[in-house]
């Protein structure tokens, strides 16, 4: 219990230093992720609006179709990294600011960006 604790503290402390300079405004906006054990999240924030742009996920109807049962978490993020720069090139958004949400830039993270990075997004 007391290691969870310890690793909460720190996901926080990251996190926090994170968001203190990292900001999205309507000429770039913020490509914040959040991962859960299962399932992945990413959305594009307008931060001066207090709005969310476009948004993707492992959960949504678009995305499970392209997700098969023996997928791993890491090929999944990449498939969400791709709808979600999609949706955003549709919207005509390419330059954003990454926030990877206090998580460490490796594995399912790493993996989300850079296959948004290959399907047009600049960051």
């Amino acid at each position: 219990m007391r290691t969870q604790k310890l690793v909460e503290k720190r996901i926080a402390r990251r996190k926090k230093s994170i968001r203190s300079k990292i900001s999205g405004t309507p000429e770039r906006l913020r490509l914040s992720i959040f991962k859960s054990n299962s399932e992945i999240y990413a959305q594009l924030i307008d931060d001066t609006n207090a709005k969310t742009i476009v948004a993707a996920s492992s959960i949504d109807k678009d995305t499970r179709t392209k997700i098969s049962k023996d997928m791993n978490k890491t090929a999944i993020s990449k498939i969400v990294g791709a709808t979600i720069a999609e949706r955003a090139i549709a919207q005509n958004i390419k330059k954003v600011v990454f926030d990877r949400n206090g998580n460490l830039y490796t594995g399912r993270v790493k993996a989300l960006a850079d296959a948004a990075r290959e399907a047009g997004l600049e960051f």
